[in-house]
């Protein structure tokens, strides 16, 4: 990895990934891991399916020589969500360099069946906690400067979505809960400097969520100027290369084939299914 983005005593960068367990997060944290960072892996239940990936995921991590600390969290938790840093500072014993936000909750609304329990949900879910998660590594950063490490500098990386450049009513309380942290990566990236960059990183069709077939997601994700869309792979590249280039804080790198620059009136998800029900839309 690039030397301007080690500490300056050269040893290992600390990177926390939320949502990590498993998906685009664990192959996140497996691309940090093979560029030379130890990981505070981040999942939602300290028992379950959730420990048990999680567990997994670490073994990998291992593998690859990163020192792996997990930490269970329900982020929609204020009071959990602000424990998790100074958790991970324990127990690593070390000093945390990069936050990413990747944790997401993605559920189906639309205009006319907008609740505020929905946007409540997915606000407490994908905003507020990177947030949160940003004002912690800031305030690290604060003590550590003030204890003689006048280099000393972080960063955060919030997974964000193409749509926000191509709006369209589908998913309406998730797509604003992402408008918002658009807002927020801007403000924080003003906010925070210098010791903190903040970076948003806009996937596009990824992964097949719920319902879809394998046909329709392989659809869906040709549906683009380059007739591909992003893979986890192409997602972890771009939040090393925010976590890696010193000079970039504020803008939002576009991972997705393109497909912010089409004018679709619906979630791609639904431009491939005949017929389809938005009531039963996948989440």
């Amino acid at each position: 990895m690039s030397t301007s983005a080690l500490p300056s005593d050269a040893r290992r960068p600390l990177t926390l990934v939320t949502g990590a367990a498993r998906r685009v997060g664990r192959v996140i944290a497996l691309t940090l891991a093979r560029a030379g960072h130890d990981i505070a892996l981040h999942h939602r239940s300290a028992a379950g399916r959730s420990r048990d990936e999680a567990e997994a995921t670490a073994a990998e991590l291992r593998a690859h020589g990163a020192r792996v600390t997990l930490h269970a969290a329900d982020l929609a938790d204020e009071s959990a969500c602000r424990a998790l840093v100074p958790q991970v500072l324990a127990a690593q014993g070390r000093p945390l360099d990069a936050v990413v936000n990747n944790a997401s909750t993605f559920e189906y609304d639309a205009p006319d069946t907008f609740s505020l329990a929905s946007l409540e949900r997915h606000l407490r879910a994908n905003t507020a906690p990177a947030i949160l998660l940003a004002q912690a590594l800031h305030g690290q950063l604060v003590a550590r400067r003030a204890a003689g490490e006048v280099h000393a500098q972080g960063c955060v990386v919030n997974l964000l979505d193409q749509k926000l450049a191509n709006l369209n009513p589908d998913y309406f309380s998730y797509t604003l809960s992402k408008a918002a942290l658009q807002a927020a990566t801007q403000m924080q990236a003003l906010a925070l400097a210098p010791l903190v960059r903040v970076v948003g990183v806009s996937p596009g069709v990824t992964l097949v969520s719920g319902p879809m077939s394998e046909a329709q997601f392989e659809a869906a994700h040709r549906l683009t100027p380059l007739g591909r869309s992003s893979t986890p792979e192409d997602i972890a590249r771009a939040v090393r290369y925010a976590i890696e280039s010193p000079a970039v804080t504020g803008s939002t790198l576009l991972v997705d084939g393109g497909q912010h620059l089409l004018g679709q009136p619906r979630d791609v998800l639904f431009l491939v299914q005949q017929g389809g029900d938005p009531a039963a839309a996948p989440t």
